[in-house]
């Protein structure tokens, strides 16, 4: 297994940094697996994208860690477009940009003639998928989908307090979006208002919930099959994360042809059980290929 970084263009110009697990340099494999981070999920804080790489290509399988704005607070690229460097990152992700920057993945897989994709996302990469496979259908560019623990968006702003959510809304909408806030955005994330306003006040990326009468309008669109995969200790879900995880998938027109995959013992990181999941998935592409 060699690792390789990869650099993909999006179309407003930013270059995402992601990292190619495959054997040697050409692509032998059919299939791809490419994996959206989530907020601050980055090799340091998610090792088990190691774990993924590793395992996937001992099977014969590629696989793509997909960086996109947010894997680290900030991150230096480049713009091809202007010409360019430019800083990227969570404190000043839109998250109207999922499309474009998904779209540079597959852009990627597409011309390196992977016969099947699975578009994979952990945590807020999740709801960045669900996001993206609502507005778009085509199964030759995706092949399934792989839904890692997605993000609660309601649990993570629960310590955001009336205060902090005026300040954010008073700046974004007078014409100081682009400043940084004056505290850290959910007690650890310094941003721009512009960014908190889009975690507040837009549901762009709050898709999935506890409850199976809230907003579910775009997975209710996705067409695609696939697989939902959850830590029994995941505690973004109020104490019940396998709930959580049929009640999204009860909300999927596919939901009958789904794989729901249960790791026991272990959170949102899969800690200590980063070997037995990256297993599964394996199993799990074995059985699509």
């Amino acid at each position: 297994m060699s690792a390789y970084r990869l650099d993909v263009p999006t179309e407003r110009g930013s270059v995402l940094n992601g990292v190619l697990f495959r054997d040697g340099r050409e692509r032998s494999a059919d299939t791809v697996m490419i994996a959206i981070t989530g907020i601050h999920g980055n090799f340091y804080s998610n090792p088990f994208y190691y774990n993924f790489g590793e395992t996937l290509n001992g099977g014969g399988i590629d696989f793509i860690y997909a960086q996109t704005n947010d894997a680290f607070n900030r991150i230096e690229t480049f713009n091809v477009k202007t010409g360019k460097p430019e800083v990227i990152g969570s404190y000043n992700e839109y998250f109207a940009y999922t499309d474009e920057d998904i779209d540079a993945y597959l852009n990627f897989a597409e011309k390196e003639g992977y016969r099947n994709v699975i578009l994979a996302g952990h945590s807020l990469g999740a709801n960045k998928v669900i996001y993206y496979l609502s507005r778009h259908h085509d199964t030759k560019r995706v092949s399934h989908f792989l839904l890692l623990s997605p993000a609660n968006l309601e649990w993570l702003m629960n310590d955001v307090t009336e205060r902090e959510k005026s300040i954010v809304r008073s700046m974004s909408e007078n014409g100081r979006g682009k400043e940084m806030l004056p505290f850290e955005f959910m007690g650890w994330v310094p941003c721009i208002a512009d960014t908190a306003y889009d975690w507040l006040f837009t549901d762009t990326l709050n898709n999935v919930h506890v409850e199976a009468d809230k907003d579910f309008s775009q997975a209710e669109k996705i067409t695609h099959t696939g697989a939902l995969l959850i830590g029994t200790y995941d505690r973004f879900t109020y104490g019940d994360p396998a709930g959580f995880l049929r009640n999204i998938n009860n909300h999927i027109p596919t939901a009958s042809e789904n794989r729901l995959i249960f790791i026991e013992g272990t959170g949102h990181t899969y800690q200590r059980k980063e070997q037995e999941t990256a297993d599964k998935i394996l199993e799990l592409l074995k059985g699509w290929g």
